[in-house]
This record gives C-alpha cells, structure tokens and sequence, in this order.
C-alpha cells in the first residue's frame, strides 16, 4: 500500500493535471465565443461553449478542492508535529 505521501503527490498530480484541463476548456470556450461573434451563433456553436462552460467549471471546482485539501491536511499535519516538538 501506498503511504500517505505517495498518495498526495498523486493526488497532487491528479489535481494540477486537471486544473490544466478546466483552463484549457475555458480557453476553448472563449475562442469558440469569438468565433461565433466573427460569424453567426449557430445552435451547434452555443451547445459547444456551453458544454465547454460547464465542463470547465465542474472539473476546476473539484481539482481546486482537492488542491486545498491536500494543502490543508499537510498545514495540519506540521502544526501536530510543532505541538508535540513544544511538549
């Protein structure tokens, strides 16, 4: 089994890899924004951006999530460590 640490980095991985994703997604959608502004908003086009909208929003909110997560947990983990250095 995996030790703890293995398992945030990743877990830490994981996140930033999708955190790429939803930011590319957001790129996506805002070029295809343009796009349908230079020409006309077709129901293809609007379905795409928002499926990019959306798609980008889920993935970000749960990468970042876990980002604080892992965050949290190691900021927990060294003020145990400093609370019991002080005993």
């Amino acid at each position: 089994m995996d030790s703890i640490d293995e398992q945030r980095e990743r877990y830490r991985g994981q996140a930033k890899a999708a955190q790429r994703v939803g930011y590319i997604l957001y790129g996506i959608a805002t070029v295809l924004f343009f796009v349908g502004l230079a020409t006309s908003f077709g129901s293809t086009l609007v379905t795409l951006i928002i499926i990019a909208l959306i798609s980008a929003s889920v993935i970000l909110a749960i990468a970042i999530q876990v980002s604080y997560a892992i965050r949290g947990a190691e900021r927990h983990e060294e003020d145990a460590r400093a609370q019991r250095r002080r005993r």
